[in-house]
């Protein structure tokens, strides 16, 4: 299967999930947690991220391959690489996001999402409207950073 096949198929996956689901929906507390509506409306939340990712990071190509930096000034040949180190770093740091993505869509298929990977216990709504790639509740993070600094210090 090739990219732009890929591509499609997320595409009519994100049609799919969009018809499914009112427009207006927010998982809500008032409803059983990971339930296949909030399951849905989490898969769609990543797709449609993935591919945001995905197009731009087409549009970073298609500019590379229009050929070399052709600035006459030094000043301004520096200033422009300067740019594409950035633009670059960022398509890197999008890479890594994306196999997160994928991750948390594979979590989703095997019935995994929306639980903390440490604890077991469930991830707030809240949180995982806010960083649907989360893999830990607030609690497991913070505790998971304070001793990523203290091994960090020694």
């Amino acid at each position: 299967m090739n990219a732009s096949t890929k591509l499609q198929d997320k595409s009519d996956k994100i049609n799919e999930l969009e018809s499914d689901l009112d427009p207006d929906y927010l998982p809500s507390d008032d409803e059983p947690f990971m339930n296949d509506k909030q399951l849905r409306y989490f898969e769609l939340q990543l797709l449609k991220w993935r591919t945001d990712i995905l197009e731009e990071s087409r549009g970073t190509l298609n500019q590379l391959q229009d050929g070399p930096i052709r600035e006459p000034d030094l000043n301004d040949r520096a200033s422009s690489e300067t740019d594409w180190g950035i633009e670059l770093r960022t398509r890197d740091r999008q890479r890594k996001l994306i196999a997160k993505i994928d991750a948390a869509l594979r979590r989703i298929k095997e019935g995994e999402y929306g639980y903390c990977q440490v604890t077991g216990e469930p991830i707030s709504l809240a949180r995982l409207r806010a960083r649907p790639i989360a893999t830990m509740t607030l609690e497991a993070q913070e505790r998971h950073e304070r001793q990523e600094r203290i091994s960090r210090d020694d």
